[in-house]
């Protein structure tokens, strides 16, 4: 009887012991269950912040936002929150890593952003986000994501080429030990000299560095998918951060409820002209000045200039007085506003005096804004530029009055929103009609009507490129003008725009 009880009792016991076993492996699949769904839900929703997250966090202030950054002032509206749908990313074979070093201004190191954008998808290379000048006139500092919505960036190609922000662990140690090989490429060449020349470097290195990247990609002959992925880079891709863009709605609102307004590109700053030796109207004091600064920077070659015979060739900026002269004779109403995008003009009021007179409605963005809204953009030369780039494509009349960098991509721009009204001004011919105007050989009714005459084609209408396949430097920029994205009429010929 006593050995029943005990049998029992071990029995119990081991249905105890095997009940406890089951109940724990219970417990113990229940938590490993769980970790995974959390896990999984950790990594969706990681992957939903790198679509949506950098959007949404850019218009919200930070401990890292400066004091007085525009991301913090109240007078912006909250960034609104866009569903992004991103493309599906491109399969292919990773043929070496590409960095690139931009040189310039904004719109210098702009387009030649989108050329190696180009040239990294067509050599199936990987591309490390673009380098900014920071070595030039302005010595900005700005980097890539200052200016540009770099995530966007990223994100928006995805299915034409991969884009990293810095390289991989591995080759950025490697890169760090021992020098990337480094070379400029040779200007205005076609893809055949990047597939032919430049990725077997990139093959043999795994790394290649490409400096002075401005107009290494020719403007005509090239593909037609070439082109057009170069157009997608600078009208879609290229996306300015949500605080310049909202700094700059502010400006275009402000001009708006003041009627019609026309940008004038006015390249009369102190660099430009001491870069192109232009002296026309300045004292012999300023002319000294200029001549000195020219010599002080020994990457701007041409230093000997006959400044009277390079503005009757066309080649200086109008200054702010043949300026005013034209707008009067391109019959540009007085009550227009009129916003200077440009940087301090050399010479200051005095040499403004003649514009403020035919046009009082003149405006920039330092007499528009207060100056904390533009604190945090002081300083960053290509910030400042972006600003007025914006309010350039809003315009309802653009007119730059040398055609550099920003007048050519403007101009572009302008033309694949629609054909805005840009009136490209034959200086050539300008200087030669103001000078027979100021001596008295020509009436100021002949004056105008020659100028209307001689600028009737010139507005930024549908036409095609010049092409001069010797001389790449004479024939239209690809980026002024390209043709291959736009909705062209079938009878347009091709000449100059």
């Amino acid at each position: 009887m006593g050995l029943k009880v005990v049998r029992e009792g071990k029995g119990e016991r081991t249905q105890g012991a095997v009940a406890l076993s089951r109940s724990r492996m219970t417990m113990w699949m229940i938590r490993a269950t769980t970790t995974i769904l959390l896990w999984t839900c950790v990594v969706q929703l990681a992957a939903l912040g790198d679509m949506v997250g950098p959007r949404m966090l850019k218009g919200w202030p930070s401990c890292f936002t400066p004091a007085g950054s525009p991301a913090g002032a109240s007078s912006f509206p909250p960034v609104a929150v866009e569903k992004m749908v991103l493309p599906p990313k491109r399969i292919y074979k990773n043929n070496g890593y590409l960095m690139v070093s931009c040189n310039g201004g904004l719109n210098q190191m702009r387009s030649a952003i989108c050329d190696m954008v180009t040239i990294a998808r067509y050599l199936n290379v990987t591309l490390i986000v673009p380098e900014l000048d920071k070595t030039s006139f302005w010595a900005d500092t700005s980097e890539f994501q200052d200016l540009f919505d770099v995530d966007h960036f990223i994100t928006s190609l995805r299915d034409e080429v991969r884009i990293l922000k810095e390289l991989p662990p591995r080759l950025k140690r490697r890169a760090e030990l021992e020098p990337v090989f480094t070379m400029p490429p040779i200007s205005w060449s076609p893809m055949k000299y990047y597939l032919n020349q430049v990725l077997p470097l990139i093959k043999k290195h795994k790394i290649l560095h490409l400096n002075r990247t401005d107009a290494r990609l020719a403007n005509n002959g090239l593909a037609l998918e070439i082109q057009r992925l170069r157009c997608r880079v600078n009208y879609s891709a290229l996306r300015f951060t949500a605080q310049i863009e909202d700094l700059a709605g502010r400006v275009i609102r402000l001009l708006k409820r003041g009627g019609p307004f026309l940008v004038l590109h006015l390249r009369y700053e102190m660099d430009m002209l001491a870069f192109s030796g232009c002296t026309q109207g300045c004292t012999a004091e300023e002319a000294a000045e200029l001549t000195r600064m020219r010599y002080a920077y020994p990457w701007w070659k041409e230093k000997i200039v006959d400044s009277d015979q390079k503005r009757k060739d066309g080649l200086c900026p109008m200054t702010p007085e043949e300026t005013a002269l034209v707008l009067k004779a391109l019959d540009i109403d007085p009550s227009y506003q009129i916003y200077i995008a440009a940087g301090e003009i050399y010479g200051g009021e005095k040499r403004m005096a003649a514009l403020a007179s035919a046009y009082p409605k003149l405006v920039r963005k330092e007499t528009l804004l207060e100056p904390s809204e533009l604190q945090f953009f002081q300083n960053h030369s290509s910030q400042m530029a972006a600003l007025d780039y914006l309010v350039s494509l809003e315009s309802d009349i653009f007119v730059p009055t040398y055609d550099g960098n920003m007048a050519k991509v403007v101009e572009g721009h302008r033309r694949h929103l629609g054909f805005k009204k840009t009136i490209l001004l034959n200086r050539r011919l300008l200087v030669g009609l103001i000078d027979r105007y100021a001596s008295g050989s020509l009436s100021w009714e002949e004056f105008s009507s020659s100028v209307k005459a001689a600028h009737s084609s010139r507005m930024g209408m549908p036409t095609r490129r010049l092409v001069i396949s010797d001389k790449p430097k004479e024939e239209d920029n690809f980026y002024s003008n390209p043709h291959e994205c736009l909705q062209m009429p079938i009878d347009v010929e091709f000449q100059a725009a």
